[in-house]
């Protein structure tokens, strides 16, 4: 068994062998403990470098317990969407109405497939843009909720976009129903949170 625990610790990076001593040392075995300890020996780690990682590591899991307690539940999201598929129908009219003035569209099913890809595009550009800019969109307004990374801090871009294509898989907009966050929230790895609850620092640029 120690020799499994010395051989799993070679495996890790220093800042995680540090963590196991300091910030999450009650989460492993003294056996574990030990064989982190000897690992940090053997690659004559500099000790200066545990206060930073044990600080930063520390704030990293108190982000996490402050967004854990304020996501918001199944219902609220629920609303969420209903009150945001509105807000994109009127989008999409609206520019539907507009377009209209320049494009002479008929009736048949070229109506019916322009209608369609006009009000995804709606949907998406919608989303991607209010949660980028805003963090939330109208629905989040109203319910005083706003998406974050798991973490609790303000999403990339890239992030928000992934979250935006991951809402077109099959389902999604129903799994939130049956667990905490819903498929577009776990592929992107972002939640929604209650806006009250405080923005966690950016641990990437608290400790450059």
């Amino acid at each position: 068994m120690e020799n499994e625990f010395m051989k799993a610790m070679s495996e890790r990076t220093d800042e995680q062998l540090i963590k196991i001593v300091t910030a999450e040392r009650d989460k492993y075995n003294p056996t574990a403990i030990d064989a982190a300890e000897f690992e940090i020996t053997k690659r004559n780690i500099d000790t200066n470098k545990f206060e930073e990682i044990r600080e930063k590591a520390t704030t990293e899991r108190v982000a996490k317990k402050e967004v854990n307690s304020g996501i918001v539940s199944s219902g609220k999201r629920f609303l969420n969407f209903i009150i945001d598929f509105f807000a994109c129908m009127i989008g999409a009219s609206i520019l539907g109405f507009i377009i209209s003035f320049f494009i002479n569209i008929s009736e048949g099913l070229f109506l019916l497939l322009f209608s369609q890809l006009l009000f995804l595009g709606t949907y998406f550009a919608y989303y991607a843009i209010m949660e980028i800019k805003f963090q939330k969109t109208v629905g989040k307004f109203l319910t005083k909720t706003k998406v974050v990374k798991m973490d609790g801090t303000t999403p990339e871009n890239s992030e928000i976009i992934m979250r935006t294509f991951c809402r077109f898989i099959p389902f999604d907009r129903v799994t939130f129903l049956f667990m905490k966050n819903g498929i577009h929230d776990f592929l992107s790895k972002t939640t929604v949170i209650k806006d009250n609850i405080r923005e966690s620092a950016d641990a990437k640029n608290a400790y450059i």
